[in-house]
């Protein structure tokens, strides 16, 4: 096909993307995990690819989920006709695909119009030594327990491996496709980064480790998102059908483009099997495990408790006034991290905190007969939760009581869940030293100290600042290489990666304090 009709195709194929996305709404197509793939980025996949064939080789694609065929696109613009010898794709979207299989009608691509996860993998004969893909990227939570029992057992029928309940649909295309590779063939997955820190990308992890030979993993700079409609952070994985060699290592490439990135790393696969975190690489060397203490050892980390509801739950105090709630009924609760403007919490005498916004969470034990009998206007409150559908939703419904909430403690220490990078000090994350009596959301993560530190602290008053101080000082990349990063920017601990963290200086910290406090002891008895 001439260069100049190919360039033709790549312009019908692009308006068609633009019209067809139109007509869906952003947060459908979210939820369908339906974000196509940019023209250059399937260009320079493709181009990737023609590096890895020789020039006699016949080229047999698959896209298990094709769109309107960006990747094929590419595949015509990079390889000339006589060297494509078969194009399938599939796309379980009709309202993709069948305008797609119009457009490329008179071309070699056969677009079947199925579910790939449903389709039967071809005879030996017939499989793909090229697999090109951007897969739909639909979270766990939107695939129900019947499709997720389906899903798992034909992936561990196709390629061996058990995925994890928690991993998103991307992870069980990249296993299915096994099955449909001829042996020695190339594979290319544009996917979500995160699996590369995450517990549930161990299997898939072990899958490149051990099921094939890994040849390249390229990650894109997460403040430079891929996809415009889709905060997440992307990257490009290599790989062939074949065992990996004896001291096998793999290319790690990071920001700018992939045949052109700013930094790259070969590392052993020996070293990928340690470490936990790949993410790590280029950018850093090797693996070497945490031996001092962590923060996990002088504190027990939850996430702040989830309401199933903010809105209703949580209420400021001018509001209950208004309504007339009963106060006892609620408890303090922290407000968003953007309402802290400062990194210490003060309270009143009651054990409030001094906010300017100043929240409160129902959380009451009484029974719904003891709320009528007693509290006439919370039951009101109660019932226009009911009218709202607030305890048919999925926490609320597998409480007690759908107003009563889970049990979370003030701590004395709290930390952001999320964060982006600020301009002054670089700091994603920031401790708060909660002085008050409250409790947290779950943007928040909660740092309760375990038995022996609350020992200490109780007898030394001033060493939980110090403690929060030290909290605020520790260097922001041993935060990062311990949690993960998101499209735009935006960083992420869940409550053991920031238990992971290096906090030999509490060690100090409270030696010193119990130190001190035998000192005080034996003056005491010396004076006596």
């Amino acid at each position: 096909m001439p260069k100049r009709a190919i360039a033709e195709f790549e312009i019908q194929r692009l308006a068609l993307q633009d019209k067809l996305d139109a007509q869906i709404e952003p947060t459908k197509r979210n939820r369908m995990g339906q974000f196509a793939t940019p023209t250059g980025l399937a260009t320079d996949m493709l181009r990737y690819a023609k590096t890895q064939f020789c020039q006699s080789e016949k080229i047999r694609f698959i896209d298990p989920a094709i769109g309107t065929g960006a990747f094929y696109s590419a595949l015509l613009k990079l390889f000339s006709n006589r060297h494509i010898s078969a194009a399938i794709g599939y796309e379980i979207d009709h309202h993709y695909g069948a305008p797609a299989i119009k457009l490329w009608d008179k071309t070699r691509l056969e677009i079947r119009l199925v579910d790939f996860t449903q389709a039967e993998a071809p005879e030996t004969s017939d499989k793909f030594n090229l697999v090109i893909c951007n897969p739909p990227y639909v979270r766990h939570h939107h695939i129900d327990n019947h499709e997720k029992k389906r899903l798992k057992y034909r992936t561990q029928e196709s390629c061996g491996v058990k995925i994890n309940g928690l991993a998103g649909l991307y992870c069980y295309f990249l296993g299915l496709t096994h099955s449909w590779m001829s042996d020695g063939g190339l594979a290319g997955w544009l996917v979500p980064s995160e699996f590369m820190d995450v517990n549930y990308g161990v299997e898939l992890k072990n899958y490149l480790l051990d099921k094939v030979t890994l040849l390249h993993i390229h990650r894109f700079n997460p403040n430079n998102v891929q996809f415009g409609d889709a905060l997440v952070s992307s990257a490009v994985v290599w790989f062939r059908k074949a065992p990996p060699p004896n001291d096998h290592s793999v290319r790690f490439s990071y920001s700018g483009s992939l045949n052109n990135p700013k930094l790259e790393r070969i590392v052993p696969i020996k070293t990928l099997r340690l470490d936990p975190k790949w993410t790590h690489y280029p950018l850093k060397k090797t693996y070497k495990a945490v031996e001092g203490p962590v923060l996990s050892d002088f504190f027990k980390i939850k996430r702040g408790l989830a309401t199933g509801s903010n809105n209703y739950f949580i209420l400021s105090a001018n509001e209950i006034e208004r309504r007339r709630l009963p106060m006892e009924a609620f408890k303090p609760i922290l407000p968003s991290p953007r309402y802290l403007p400062d990194n210490e919490i003060t309270a009143d005498r009651d054990g409030n905190p001094l906010l300017k916004k100043s929240l409160f969470l129902l959380d009451c034990p009484w029974t719904e007969n003891e709320i009528i009998k007693r509290y006439p206007m919370l039951w009101s409150y109660l019932e226009e939760g009911k009218a709202l559908g607030v305890p048919e939703g999925y926490l609320c419904r597998h409480r007690k009581r759908w107003y009563m909430q889970e049990h979370r403690p003030p701590s004395p220490f709290v930390c952001t869940y999320l964060g982006r990078s600020n301009k002054k000090n670089k700091q994603q994350f920031r401790f708060i030293l909660n002085n008050s009596k409250a409790t947290a959301a779950n943007v928040y993560l909660m740092l309760y100290p375990n038995k022996k530190t609350s020992k200490i602290l109780a007898e030394d008053p001033n060493l939980k600042r110090k403690i929060w101080i030290y909290l605020n000082n520790i260097c922001p990349q041993k935060m990062l290489e311990k949690g993960r990063v998101y499209g735009g920017g935006l960083y992420k601990l869940e409550p053991k990666e920031l238990g992971n963290v290096p906090a030999e200086e509490i060690t100090t910290l409270l030696l010193a304090s119990a130190q001190q406090k035998k000192q005080a002891n034996l003056f005491v008895e010396a004076t006596a």
